[in-house]
């Protein structure tokens, strides 16, 4: 089986998060994207389903806005409900 260079341009935080994943799956990217397009050939389309989600607006942003302040490194934690507690009296 010969093999062609493909190039695709790809978000940089979607490549990095990606990359991660298929690491731990034991996978490159060029071996996932592979498996991908496989799987569409085999299944005559894409491998799953493609839906526009069914979240309000509001909910959407408030996920995007939850997933930033998860990756904030300067965002507190707190290891019980007390200290969660104090902080929100404060």
């Amino acid at each position: 089986m010969s093999t062609v260079p493909t190039q695709i341009r790809i978000d940089a935080e979607v490549k990095k998060e990606a990359n991660e994943l298929f690491a731990n799956l034991g996978l490159d990217m060029s071996s996932a994207v592979n498996l991908f397009l496989h799987q569409c050939v085999l299944r005559g389309g894409l491998p799953f389903s493609v839906e526009m989600p069914k979240f309000r607006r509001e909910t959407l942003e408030a996920m995007e806005e939850a997933k930033r302040i998860a990756r904030d490194p300067d965002t507190p934690g707190y290891s019980d409900m007390e200290s969660l507690l104090a902080a929100l009296n404060d």
